[in-house]
């Protein structure tokens, strides 16, 4: 009696492969065909929604207009930090006659088309040019303070110097004072209220740069701000 056992048949290789095998990987082809589809999808959701394409020039981020009474309530929530208000020295003029006449001439022409024929607010905005002038990354004379980027129409530091309001002449009586307060203020006559300085605007604006500046007063209508 034949007692070894029956020898089963090898599967072949070729079979073993073929039932071990991994699923079919997309081609090329289905992958052009997929992103066809979503072009398409895109393409048709664009056309169903009334918001732009976003650019450079619809940019959803980009903030509103504010209104004048929208504009002080913004400035109004604006603590001012009287503690940070530096006091300012007094300025020596160091030029000769000819110069402190034209140095005089500049400060009078910015505090009258900056504050009109306010006494206050003339006297600010000469001590916010002297407090320019010493300090750094502006001009170092007062006319060149006056008038930085006036050559500009956009850029230039006091708007009266490049929006055309110098073709309209003040009335005389507002020059005679400004020019008695800027003959102060080069004799050394110092605006503590404004302390140190160097930039304002009106209350019924809000220029991008007032969260790096530091609230110190306000005069009148005009808010002013010193360097941290």
């Amino acid at each position: 009696m034949d007692t070894a056992m029956p020898q089963r048949r090898a599967r072949s290789p070729a079979v073993r492969s073929r039932s071990h095998a991994s699923p079919r990987r997309p081609s090329s082809e289905h992958w052009l065909l997929l992103l066809g589809v979503a072009v398409v999808f895109a393409v048709i959701c664009g056309s169903l929604t009334d918001l732009p394409w976003p650019t450079a020039s619809t940019d959803l981020r980009r903030p509103r207009r504010l209104t004048m009474a929208q504009a002080r309530a913004s400035n109004a929530r604006v603590p001012i930090v009287a503690t940070k208000r530096s006091v300012a020295r007094r300025f020596r003029f160091r030029g000769g006659p000819a110069a402190r006449e034209q140095a005089t001439e500049c400060l009078a022409t910015v505090a009258l088309y900056e504050a009109g024929s306010d006494r206050d607010g003339q006297r600010a905005v000469i001590q916010v040019v002297l407090n320019r002038v010493r300090a750094p990354g502006f001009p170092k004379t007062i006319c060149g303070v006056v008038y930085q980027g006036s050559n500009r129409t956009t850029g230039c530091q006091f708007s009266f110097t490049c929006d055309g309001s110098q073709t309209r002449r003040p009335e005389r009586n507002g020059w005679e004072q400004a020019r008695r307060a800027a003959r102060r203020a080069l004799g050394g006559y110092v605006y503590a209220p404004v302390g140190r300085a160097t930039h304002y605007h009106t209350d019924w604006l809000v220029p991008y740069w007032r969260s790096s500046l530091v609230k110190v007063a306000i005069v009148r209508s005009h808010i002013f701000y010193q360097r941290r």
